[in-house]
Protein backbone atom coordinates (compact mmCIF):
# COMPACT_ATOMS: atom_id res chain seq x y z
CA UNK A 1 0.00 0.00 0.00
CA UNK A 2 1.48 3.61 -0.61
CA UNK A 3 2.72 5.09 1.93
CA UNK A 4 4.44 8.96 2.15
CA UNK A 5 7.87 9.13 4.23
CA UNK A 6 8.32 11.99 5.51
CA UNK A 7 11.81 12.20 7.24
CA UNK A 8 12.93 10.59 3.60
CA UNK A 9 11.86 13.02 1.54
CA UNK A 10 12.78 15.86 3.86
CA UNK A 11 15.96 14.38 3.70
CA UNK A 12 16.38 14.12 0.24
CA UNK A 13 15.44 17.84 -0.25
CA UNK A 14 15.28 19.89 2.57
CA UNK A 15 17.89 22.55 3.46
CA UNK A 16 18.82 23.57 7.53
CA UNK A 17 18.54 26.89 6.68
CA UNK A 18 14.91 26.55 5.13
CA UNK A 19 12.12 28.76 6.75
CA UNK A 20 9.37 26.72 7.28
CA UNK A 21 6.15 28.18 7.06
CA UNK A 22 3.72 27.19 9.82
CA UNK A 23 0.38 25.34 8.08
CA UNK A 24 -3.18 24.39 9.56
CA UNK A 25 -4.34 22.17 6.49
CA UNK A 26 -8.26 22.27 6.59
CA UNK A 27 -8.34 19.97 3.96
CA UNK A 28 -7.29 15.63 3.52
CA UNK A 29 -6.15 16.08 0.15
CA UNK A 30 -3.83 19.12 0.90
CA UNK A 31 -2.50 17.32 4.16
CA UNK A 32 -1.06 14.48 1.79
CA UNK A 33 0.49 16.39 -0.61
CA UNK A 34 2.30 18.25 1.92
CA UNK A 35 3.65 15.35 3.46
CA UNK A 36 4.42 14.39 0.03
CA UNK A 37 6.47 17.18 -0.88
CA UNK A 38 8.75 16.54 1.86
CA UNK A 39 6.98 19.63 3.85
CA UNK A 40 4.95 17.38 6.65
CA UNK A 41 7.01 19.21 9.45
CA UNK A 42 5.49 22.49 8.65
CA UNK A 43 2.08 21.23 9.71
CA UNK A 44 1.05 22.68 12.78
CA UNK A 45 -2.65 21.43 12.87
CA UNK A 46 -5.01 19.60 10.95
CA UNK A 47 -8.91 18.77 10.16
CA UNK A 48 -10.72 16.20 11.51
CA UNK A 49 -10.55 14.04 8.25
CA UNK A 50 -6.22 14.52 7.81
CA UNK A 51 -5.68 11.01 8.42
CA UNK A 52 -2.54 10.09 6.39
CA UNK A 53 -0.23 9.43 6.75
CA UNK A 54 -1.10 7.92 9.66
CA UNK A 55 1.54 10.65 12.25
CA UNK A 56 -0.41 13.26 11.36
CA UNK A 57 -2.92 11.98 13.69
CA UNK A 58 -0.87 13.55 16.81
CA UNK A 59 -1.31 16.99 15.54
CA UNK A 60 -3.82 19.18 17.05
CA UNK A 61 -7.36 18.91 15.40
CA UNK A 62 -9.15 22.08 14.73
CA UNK A 63 -12.15 20.99 13.31
CA UNK A 64 -15.00 18.75 13.89
CA UNK A 65 -18.56 18.12 12.03
CA UNK A 66 -21.47 20.42 13.25
CA UNK A 67 -24.22 17.58 13.67
CA UNK A 68 -23.99 13.79 14.36
CA UNK A 69 -22.96 11.52 11.43
CA UNK A 70 -23.19 8.69 13.01
CA UNK A 71 -27.34 8.20 11.39
CA UNK A 72 -28.14 6.59 8.65
CA UNK A 73 -26.87 7.52 5.04
CA UNK A 74 -30.54 9.01 4.75
CA UNK A 75 -30.82 11.18 7.77
CA UNK A 76 -27.08 12.33 7.02
CA UNK A 77 -28.36 13.60 3.15
CA UNK A 78 -31.00 14.95 4.60
CA UNK A 79 -29.36 17.25 7.63
CA UNK A 80 -26.86 18.34 4.94
CA UNK A 81 -29.24 19.63 2.62
CA UNK A 82 -31.01 21.59 5.14
CA UNK A 83 -28.10 22.88 6.37
CA UNK A 84 -26.91 24.16 3.02
CA UNK A 85 -30.29 25.19 2.35
CA UNK A 86 -30.84 27.38 5.84
CA UNK A 87 -27.43 28.40 5.61
CA UNK A 88 -26.11 26.50 8.66
CA UNK A 89 -22.09 25.46 9.13
CA UNK A 90 -21.62 21.87 7.85
CA UNK A 91 -17.96 22.09 9.82
CA UNK A 92 -17.21 23.72 13.13
CA UNK A 93 -13.67 25.59 13.69
CA UNK A 94 -11.62 25.88 16.86
CA UNK A 95 -10.57 29.75 15.39
CA UNK A 96 -8.98 30.29 18.97
CA UNK A 97 -6.53 27.54 18.39
CA UNK A 98 -5.64 28.43 14.91
CA UNK A 99 -5.10 31.76 16.29
CA UNK A 100 -2.93 30.61 19.10
CA UNK A 101 -0.90 28.78 16.81
CA UNK A 102 0.18 31.63 14.52
CA UNK A 103 -0.69 29.64 11.13
CA UNK A 104 0.80 31.29 7.91
CA UNK A 105 -1.16 29.28 5.34
CA UNK A 106 -4.47 28.11 5.86
CA UNK A 107 -5.82 25.31 3.63
CA UNK A 108 -9.10 24.60 2.59
CA UNK A 109 -11.48 23.85 -0.79
CA UNK A 110 -13.59 25.69 -3.35
CA UNK A 111 -14.98 22.51 -5.07
CA UNK A 112 -17.54 21.60 -2.83
CA UNK A 113 -18.73 23.44 -0.27
CA UNK A 114 -20.36 19.85 1.81
CA UNK A 115 -17.23 17.52 1.46
CA UNK A 116 -14.73 19.72 3.52
CA UNK A 117 -13.62 22.88 4.99
CA UNK A 118 -14.18 25.84 2.61
CA UNK A 119 -12.94 29.42 2.62
CA UNK A 120 -16.30 30.57 3.78
CA UNK A 121 -16.48 28.56 6.57
CA UNK A 122 -13.21 30.15 7.77
CA UNK A 123 -14.41 33.26 7.53
CA UNK A 124 -17.27 32.57 9.24
CA UNK A 125 -15.31 30.76 12.12
CA UNK A 126 -13.61 34.26 12.81
CA UNK A 127 -9.91 33.25 11.99
CA UNK A 128 -7.98 35.99 12.96
CA UNK A 129 -4.37 35.55 12.71
CA UNK A 130 -2.58 38.29 10.80
CA UNK A 131 -1.21 37.80 7.45
CA UNK A 132 -2.10 34.31 7.71
CA UNK A 133 -3.11 33.53 4.09
CA UNK A 134 -5.75 31.09 3.12
CA UNK A 135 -5.49 28.84 0.25
CA UNK A 136 -8.01 27.02 -1.48
CA UNK A 137 -7.52 23.88 -3.88
CA UNK A 138 -10.13 22.89 -6.19
CA UNK A 139 -10.37 19.50 -8.01
CA UNK A 140 -13.24 18.48 -10.45
CA UNK A 141 -10.55 17.06 -12.96
CA UNK A 142 -7.57 15.02 -12.69
CA UNK A 143 -5.80 17.86 -14.25
CA UNK A 144 -7.29 20.21 -11.01
CA UNK A 145 -5.52 17.86 -8.85
CA UNK A 146 -1.88 17.96 -10.63
CA UNK A 147 -2.37 21.32 -11.05
CA UNK A 148 -3.10 22.04 -7.24
CA UNK A 149 -0.02 19.56 -5.95
CA UNK A 150 1.97 22.30 -8.00
CA UNK A 151 0.32 25.08 -6.50
CA UNK A 152 0.77 23.62 -2.79
CA UNK A 153 4.48 23.46 -3.37
CA UNK A 154 4.94 26.93 -4.57
CA UNK A 155 3.13 28.24 -1.54
CA UNK A 156 5.69 26.16 0.85
CA UNK A 157 8.70 27.67 -1.54
CA UNK A 158 9.44 24.62 -3.34
CA UNK A 159 7.60 24.66 -6.74
CA UNK A 160 10.43 22.09 -7.76
CA UNK A 161 8.86 19.49 -5.67
CA UNK A 162 5.65 19.88 -7.12
CA UNK A 163 6.75 19.58 -10.30
CA UNK A 164 8.70 16.58 -9.96
CA UNK A 165 5.73 14.93 -7.65
CA UNK A 166 3.37 15.46 -10.77
CA UNK A 167 5.61 14.02 -13.32
CA UNK A 168 5.78 10.90 -11.11
CA UNK A 169 1.97 11.13 -10.27
CA UNK A 170 1.50 10.83 -14.19
CA UNK A 171 4.00 8.31 -15.07
CA UNK A 172 2.42 6.24 -12.31
CA UNK A 173 -0.88 6.53 -14.02
CA UNK A 174 0.24 6.57 -17.67
CA UNK A 175 1.65 2.51 -15.95
CA UNK A 176 -2.20 2.02 -15.02
CA UNK A 177 -3.35 2.28 -18.99
CA UNK A 178 -0.41 0.94 -20.44
CA UNK A 179 -1.08 -2.58 -18.27
CA UNK A 180 -4.91 -2.44 -18.78
CA UNK A 181 -4.38 -1.84 -22.80
CA UNK A 182 -5.84 -3.97 -25.27
CA UNK A 183 -8.29 -5.57 -22.78
CA UNK A 184 -12.19 -5.91 -23.03
CA UNK A 185 -13.62 -2.63 -21.69
CA UNK A 186 -16.92 -3.58 -19.09
CA UNK A 187 -19.22 -1.48 -17.61
CA UNK A 188 -19.37 -0.25 -14.79
CA UNK A 189 -21.39 2.20 -12.48
CA UNK A 190 -19.87 3.93 -9.23
CA UNK A 191 -21.69 5.01 -6.50
CA UNK A 192 -20.82 7.84 -4.19
CA UNK A 193 -23.72 7.12 -1.93
CA UNK A 194 -26.56 4.74 -1.23
CA UNK A 195 -29.22 6.50 0.12
CA UNK A 196 -30.33 8.68 -2.24
CA UNK A 197 -27.90 6.98 -4.87
CA UNK A 198 -25.81 9.55 -6.55
CA UNK A 199 -23.41 8.06 -9.28
CA UNK A 200 -19.54 9.20 -9.28
CA UNK A 201 -18.53 12.53 -11.24
CA UNK A 202 -15.49 14.74 -10.81
CA UNK A 203 -12.12 12.99 -11.58
CA UNK A 204 -13.79 9.55 -10.99
CA UNK A 205 -14.88 9.00 -14.79
CA UNK A 206 -11.03 9.50 -15.59
CA UNK A 207 -9.92 6.76 -13.25
CA UNK A 208 -12.36 4.54 -14.97
CA UNK A 209 -11.26 5.36 -18.62
CA UNK A 210 -7.32 5.14 -17.49
CA UNK A 211 -8.18 1.72 -15.39
CA UNK A 212 -9.86 0.92 -18.95
CA UNK A 213 -13.47 0.74 -17.67
CA UNK A 214 -17.00 1.85 -19.32
CA UNK A 215 -18.06 4.37 -17.24
CA UNK A 216 -22.17 4.39 -17.46
CA UNK A 217 -23.20 6.45 -15.54
CA UNK A 218 -21.46 10.00 -14.13
CA UNK A 219 -19.28 12.65 -15.97
CA UNK A 220 -16.44 14.11 -15.93
CA UNK A 221 -15.32 17.48 -14.48
CA UNK A 222 -19.62 17.36 -13.02
CA UNK A 223 -20.73 17.17 -9.39
CA UNK A 224 -21.79 13.73 -8.45
CA UNK A 225 -25.76 14.38 -8.47
CA UNK A 226 -28.35 12.10 -6.80
CA UNK A 227 -29.99 9.96 -9.13
CA UNK A 228 -33.22 7.60 -9.19
CA UNK A 229 -32.52 4.15 -8.68
CA UNK A 230 -33.87 3.25 -11.87
CA UNK A 231 -31.28 4.95 -13.81
CA UNK A 232 -28.99 1.75 -11.95
CA UNK A 233 -31.10 -0.54 -12.97
CA UNK A 234 -31.70 0.39 -16.54
CA UNK A 235 -27.52 0.68 -16.58
CA UNK A 236 -27.33 -2.59 -15.12
CA UNK A 237 -23.57 -2.54 -15.07
CA UNK A 238 -21.06 -5.52 -15.85
CA UNK A 239 -18.96 -4.14 -13.09
CA UNK A 240 -20.46 -2.40 -9.64
CA UNK A 241 -18.50 -0.21 -7.38
CA UNK A 242 -20.10 1.08 -4.10
CA UNK A 243 -17.65 3.54 -2.53
CA UNK A 244 -19.73 5.86 0.04
CA UNK A 245 -18.15 9.29 0.27
CA UNK A 246 -16.60 9.63 3.70
CA UNK A 247 -17.06 6.10 4.55
CA UNK A 248 -14.19 3.93 4.44
CA UNK A 249 -14.69 0.17 3.50
CA UNK A 250 -16.59 -1.10 6.86
CA UNK A 251 -18.65 1.52 6.83
CA UNK A 252 -19.80 1.12 3.06
CA UNK A 253 -20.56 -2.75 3.58
CA UNK A 254 -22.81 -1.63 5.86
CA UNK A 255 -24.51 -0.27 3.08
CA UNK A 256 -25.41 -3.45 1.79
CA UNK A 257 -28.89 -3.55 3.11
CA UNK A 258 -29.93 -0.54 1.58
CA UNK A 259 -29.03 -1.45 -1.64
CA UNK A 260 -30.05 -5.15 -0.90
CA UNK A 261 -34.14 -3.52 -0.36
CA UNK A 262 -33.97 -1.95 -3.81
CA UNK A 263 -36.27 -2.65 -6.50
CA UNK A 264 -34.64 -5.27 -9.11
CA UNK A 265 -31.07 -5.47 -7.14
CA UNK A 266 -31.01 -9.46 -7.46
CA UNK A 267 -31.75 -9.11 -11.27
CA UNK A 268 -28.87 -6.55 -11.37
CA UNK A 269 -25.82 -8.41 -14.05
CA UNK A 270 -23.26 -7.07 -11.41
CA UNK A 271 -25.42 -8.95 -8.83
CA UNK A 272 -25.77 -12.03 -10.39
CA UNK A 273 -22.04 -12.57 -12.19
CA UNK A 274 -20.90 -11.61 -8.16
CA UNK A 275 -18.95 -8.14 -9.82
CA UNK A 276 -20.09 -6.36 -7.23
CA UNK A 277 -17.73 -4.25 -4.99
CA UNK A 278 -17.74 -2.20 -2.04
CA UNK A 279 -14.31 0.15 -1.60
CA UNK A 280 -13.01 2.69 0.69
CA UNK A 281 -14.55 5.83 -0.59
CA UNK A 282 -13.14 7.90 1.99
CA UNK A 283 -9.36 7.45 1.16
CA UNK A 284 -9.65 6.39 -2.69
CA UNK A 285 -12.72 7.27 -4.54
CA UNK A 286 -13.66 10.72 -2.75
CA UNK A 287 -10.28 12.29 -2.33
CA UNK A 288 -8.21 14.83 -4.21
CA UNK A 289 -4.85 13.58 -2.91
CA UNK A 290 -1.95 11.12 -3.05
CA UNK A 291 -4.08 8.41 -3.61
CA UNK A 292 -6.21 9.48 -6.63
CA UNK A 293 -3.77 7.23 -8.82
CA UNK A 294 -3.70 4.26 -6.38
CA UNK A 295 -7.85 4.76 -7.23
CA UNK A 296 -6.87 3.79 -11.12
CA UNK A 297 -4.54 0.83 -9.93
CA UNK A 298 -7.71 -0.48 -7.39
CA UNK A 299 -9.96 -0.19 -10.17
CA UNK A 300 -7.31 -2.12 -12.69
CA UNK A 301 -7.17 -5.09 -10.28
CA UNK A 302 -11.47 -5.06 -9.92
CA UNK A 303 -11.99 -4.62 -13.71
CA UNK A 304 -9.25 -6.72 -14.73
CA UNK A 305 -7.28 -8.73 -12.31
CA UNK A 306 -4.32 -6.09 -12.93
CA UNK A 307 -1.88 -5.34 -9.48
CA UNK A 308 -0.13 -2.78 -9.86
CA UNK A 309 1.96 -3.14 -6.83
CA UNK A 310 0.33 -5.18 -4.08
CA UNK A 311 -2.88 -6.22 -4.11
CA UNK A 312 -5.15 -4.34 -2.78
CA UNK A 313 -8.31 -6.44 -2.37
CA UNK A 314 -9.34 -7.17 1.11
CA UNK A 315 -7.38 -3.96 1.98
CA UNK A 316 -9.14 -1.18 0.33
CA UNK A 317 -11.70 -2.99 -1.48
CA UNK A 318 -13.82 -6.66 -1.58
CA UNK A 319 -15.86 -8.13 -3.54
CA UNK A 320 -19.81 -8.29 -2.18
CA UNK A 321 -19.68 -12.48 -2.35
CA UNK A 322 -16.29 -12.37 -0.09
Amino acid sequence: MQQFSQELLISEYASPTERIPRVVSLLASATEIICALGMGECLVARSHECDWPEWVRRLPTVSAPAFDISGSSAEIDLEVRRRVESGEPLYRIDAAEIDALGAEILFAQEHCEVCAVTPGDVARAGCSTPGAQVMALTAGTLEGIFCGMERVAEALGVPERGQALVVAERERLRHVTERCAGRAAPTVVVLEWADPVFAMGNWGPELVEAARGQLLLGSKGVHSQAIPWECVREADPEVLVVAPCGYDLERAERELPLLTAREGWSELRAVRSGRVAFADGNRYFNRSGMTVVETAEILAEMLHGVVAREQTEGWHWRWLSA
